[in-house]
């Protein structure tokens, strides 16, 4: 493994250890160069409640790996999680920094009704 994907699974370790301490659901961001997927867990991490990615038959009608599209996510994924009836959540940016098309999913996200 390369320093810079260790060094980001390092800060995802840390985060991750905080956020199972609060017990409460937690949302989950993964992005590639391409694409950006987001799900959200149960406060253990054992099921999956509901899931959102760019790689869905409706998102791919359009560019997949900009800042529109992880707009699109985080909208959706607010959509879903309160249909499985999760308002409350940790944000787990998979130590990823927070911006670009990181922070757009997170706003799109609370603007969708999600709180954390």
């Amino acid at each position: 493994m390369n320093v810079k994907k260790i060094a980001r699974l390092r800060r995802a370790k840390r985060t991750r250890a905080r956020i199972s301490e609060l017990g409460v659901e937690r949302l989950c961001v993964y992005r590639t160069p391409r694409h950006i997927y987001a799900q959200v867990t149960t406060a253990d991490g054992s099921r999956v409640l509901a899931t959102a990615s760019t790689l869905e038959k409706e998102q791919k009608t359009s560019a997949t790996g900009n800042v529109e599209a992880a707009t699109r996510i985080g909208a959706l994924i607010a959509e879903r999680a309160k249909t499985a009836g999760v308002s409350k959540v940790a944000f787990d940016r998979s130590g990823y920094n927070y911006h670009g098309r990181v922070k757009a999913l997170a706003d799109a996200a609370r603007e969708g009704g999600l709180e954390f």
